[in-house]
């Protein structure tokens, strides 16, 4: 059938790579700007022309409606860990994310109480319920014979590298990977991790615990050393008039004068809530590992529990810990002062944000008398802790 046709390109072997990864990355990118963080989120406005080419591209390359995409995300956030999170890794396992992400969407797509729930705001014109709803094989198709035409009888192989590279990068590594290994710069309320700090391969959302941390900023990036080039991507369409940042991640502001908490303080700790908790965690983990050693010292029985243990639960609420765990922490601080104090006042510092009835000025309050007594307290990390987090502006 292709006898001589060497398709409307004839390129070297390493030609025929940077083309399938070119291709690939435009899907990457439609990913992660348009169904992410456009859709999903809502961090950032697109021009019509912006979001249609990208819902497009999506139909030729993935058959993904932009409707299920997002009421799946959406959910994942809601239900995040939970057995009603469609695609955790802590539930279902590494190994089945991994191997059948993809299939654990097609599921949850397939359940109508999730897009009814989930999926708002997405589109609902003519093309959305005529052409990328109903004929998805239509669309895989046409980008099948479009390489064929473009590559020859090679762009069979680039469209099946096309056609794996959403269910096993952002399906397998991201929903899973990014739930189960890697590092976290913020202590938010799920397993997500940071998979590497230079986000180029997958549009940036190798960034996935800063993204649990701050859902609807539209940079995924937030320390230094690390790279979102997704959001390299937004700022050039945003220099071209074809989109509008509407939310970024919040950058802490300290005001090294104050004394005293205020309304200011208050909502900037809870705003940087999880920031908090990995400071507080970071600042107090070398002092209860000293407490550890001083128990051992004196013969007082600790069972299975060593530094790490601590560590864990100085980053993880007491409610949110395993019942058996909660058991050996409550025995282990029992033995110790400082660690009483130190895990005793880690719950009431993350108790100021949690759900309450008291209003601003009683928590203000609740705020202030948690710093006079961690300035109080005797232990050094806590009292220099406390005095910078008066200063939360």
């Amino acid at each position: 059938m292709f006898t001589g046709y060497l398709g409307l390109l004839d390129l070297p072997w390493w030609g025929y790579v940077l083309a399938t990864l070119g291709l690939t990355h435009i899907t990457i990118a439609a990913v992660t700007i348009y169904l992410h963080r456009y859709s999903a989120h809502r961090a950032l406005d697109l021009h019509p022309v912006v979001s249609h080419f990208f819902r497009f591209w999506l139909w030729c390359t993935t058959g993904m409606t932009t409707k299920a995409w997002t009421a799946i995300h959406r959910k994942h956030h809601a239900k995040c860990e939970t057995v009603e999170d469609p695609h955790s890794p802590q539930i279902f396992g590494i190994k089945k994310l991994l191997m059948e992400g993809a299939e654990l969407y097609r599921v949850e797509g397939a359940n109508r109480e999730t897009l009814e729930n989930y999926g708002h705001g997405t589109p609902d014109d003519w093309l959305e319920r005529h052409v990328y709803g109903k004929h998805d094989r239509i669309g895989i198709g046409s980008m099948l014979v479009l390489d064929v035409i473009v590559f020859g009888p090679i762009g069979i192989t680039i469209w099946a590298v096309q056609m794996m590279w959403i269910p096993f990068l952002a399906a397998g590594v991201i929903n899973g990977i990014g739930h189960y290994m890697g590092y976290r710069n913020f202590q938010s309320e799920d397993a997500s991790t940071n998979v590497v700090p230079w986000g180029i391969l997958i549009g940036g959302e190798e960034l996935h615990n800063n993204h649990h941390a701050y859902a609807t900023s539209a940079k995924l990036s937030n320390r230094w050393y690390e790279f979102d080039i997704g959001w390299l991507y937004i700022r050039i369409l945003e220099t071209l008039g074809l989109a509008t940042v509407k939310k970024i991640a919040p950058k802490l502001r300290l005001s090294t004068g104050k004394t005293s908490c205020d309304f200011d303080t208050l909502q900037a700790v809870i705003t940087h809530r999880y920031d908090v908790v990995t400071r507080y965690a970071r600042s107090l983990r070398d002092t209860c590992a000293a407490e550890m050693q001083a128990l051992k010292a004196r013969a007082v029985s600790v069972g299975s529990v060593d530094s790490a243990r601590l560590r864990r639960w100085l980053n993880i609420d007491a409610a949110a810990l395993p019942a058996t765990e909660r058991a050996e922490r409550a025995e282990v601080i029992s033995h110790s002062k400082v660690l009483s104090t130190v895990y005793t006042m880690r719950d009431e510092l993350a108790a100021v944000w949690q759900r309450s009835t008291a209003t601003k000025e009683q928590l203000v309050h609740k705020l202030e008398d948690w710093c006079h007594r961690a300035e109080n307290s005797g232990i050094a990390p806590l009292q220099e802790f406390s005095k910078r987090l008066r200063c939360y502006a």
